[in-house]
């Protein structure tokens, strides 16, 4: 089988605060399969580490205002390409992100707060109709 995974959850050291979600689980569950490592917003073009953004009224926009939109979107893209062209079977995504989180995200207010909803890259993922999983749910 083969299984697109946030590059995070692998270890890799992508996250806005450069650090990573290596989690046991993920690895465990990809052992014996062919893996494909992405982060859509390093993709995009953002530097690690970079600040924090969330979904605002539809908009990605850091905590300090800015529009990072375009760049999350632009790396949705290309990792959905990615996915399309090694046709996975699978795609395992990091929680609450707002480009990988599956069934909650952060409501845009930076304080913590969750909603129901879906990041760039999944929500695209599930309108191309790709089999997905938040990595809570391993």
């Amino acid at each position: 089988m083969k299984i697109m995974v946030s590059a995070c959850l692998l270890g890799e050291n992508c996250k806005y605060n450069g650090g990573n979600n290596l989690s046991k689980k993920v690895l465990e569950f990809i052992k014996g399969h062919e893996v494909i490592s992405v982060c859509p917003e390093v993709m995009g073009g953002l530097p690690i580490p970079r600040i924090p953004a969330e979904i605002v009224n539809g908009v990605v926009t850091t905590k300090d205002g800015h529009n990072v939109d375009k760049e999350f979107r632009i790396g949705a893209e290309m990792a959905l390409q990615i996915a399309k062209e090694n046709q996975v079977d699978l795609v395992v995504l990091q929680s609450r992100s707002p480009s990988c989180g599956l069934k909650q995200i952060y409501d845009g207010s930076f304080s913590g707060k969750r909603i129901d909803g879906q990041g760039i890259f999944a929500k695209m993922l599930i309108e191309n109709r790709f089999q997905v999983v938040d990595m809570e749910e391993l």
